[in-house]
């Protein structure tokens, strides 16, 4: 059963960072690309960020120099974490991982993250 498990969202100030991981289960999803998405309140969710089964990344632009995706480590291939640092308020979003493209019909809950002083 493919299952995504988004953890690490909370309430931050401007400038701050967080760190979000996910842990993908069902399939061995370091054969395949993964992304972050994020949907903020009354918007449609939006790839944040990509990374490949050979390792590149790709951002989209309002997040680049400030968000990095990566795998937790080599043994943890199933983990895929996304660390957030000058937040900004626009930032505030439910978070999402996912295979990129992504399975339609396996959203996890998402984790919230709110960024406001």
């Amino acid at each position: 059963q493919v299952q995504f498990v988004e953890s690490g969202g909370g309430l931050v100030q401007p400038g701050g960072s967080l760190r979000l991981s996910c842990a993908a289960s069902g399939r061995i999803f370091a054969l395949y690309d993964m992304g972050w998405y994020r949907q903020a309140p009354g918007k449609q969710r939006e790839l944040v960020a990509v990374l490949s089964a050979r390792g590149d990344t790709n951002y989209t632009d309002s997040v680049k120099g400030r968000f990095t995706i990566s795998r937790a480590n080599a043994k943890s291939k199933n983990t895929v974490n996304l660390q957030m640092n000058s937040l900004k308020p626009e930032d505030t979003a439910v978070y999402y991982c996912n295979k990129h493209p992504p399975l339609e019909y396996y959203w996890g809950q998402g984790t919230q993250v709110t960024v406001s002083s």
